[in-house]
């Protein structure tokens, strides 16, 4: 005998909290893992003028420089830039957030298809909240959150770039860096990181977007 469907809002919760997160994981990720995003900056920004280096230069010091903050090399580097104590301390403490993010990614796509693997064979599923499913309702939340933070951000991206390393790098100043004892950051300009934060808000939008609409459209096939 076919066991009667049951709705859960708990479920729903659930599906709509991990579809967040791996929504905005999965943005974070992207600018992490496509370097061409920040080669196509070198001519863009004229960094070979600015800071006395060939391109490649500047792609090995940048490929050594994400290589350790993504966990690919033991040893903290920057091609032929020399660095500081300091310098390479913050990008210890960059390393920890950048590896946290794709493992959170990591973790959260698999509880989801865990969780729709077991949802597919038992008779229960996520309760859609006031006529919305749970991807609906991911999508508005970080829409929502991320829309304000952009629009913040956008009217004084220096005060909120502090703001962030108060945030994510409590206590300390190792992020400051001096040009002459630490020149990496020569290579890695203010506009880089404001069209690295455009791309994540960018994708974003994209991805909430298309959740939105999924849920419109199943909406509209469950009423017919």
């Amino acid at each position: 005998m076919k066991q009667e469907t049951r709705e859960s809002t708990a479920l729903s919760v659930i599906y709509a909290v991990l579809t967040a997160v791996v929504v905005l994981t999965g943005a974070i990720a992207a600018p992490l893992l496509c370097r061409s995003f920040y080669y196509a900056h070198i001519g863009a920004l004229g960094l070979e003028a600015y800071t006395g280096l060939s391109a490649e230069q500047i792609r090995e010091a940048f490929d050594q420089v994400m290589d350790f903050c993504l966990g690919l090399r033991p040893d903290f580097a920057a091609g032929v830039l020399p660095f500081s104590q300091s310098g390479a301390s913050h990008f210890a403490d960059v390393k920890v957030l950048f590896l946290l993010d794709l493992r959170v990614l990591r973790v959260g796509l698999l509880l989801l298809v865990i969780l729709f693997v077991l949802t597919r064979k038992a008779p229960l599923r996520p309760r859609r909240l006031l006529g919305r499913g749970p991807g609906f309702w991911a999508a508005i939340g970080l829409v929502v959150s991320f829309s304000l933070i952009g629009a913040l951000a956008a009217l004084d991206f220096d005060r909120a770039f502090v703001i962030f390393h108060s945030i994510f790098f409590p206590g300390k100043t190792n992020w400051i860096f001096d040009w002459r004892t630490d020149p990496v950051i020569l290579i890695l300009p203010e506009t880089f990181f404001r069209n690295c934060a455009i791309l994540i808000l960018a994708l974003l939008l994209v991805w909430c977007a298309a959740l939105i609409a999924a849920d419109l459209l199943l909406g509209r096939r469950a009423k017919k």
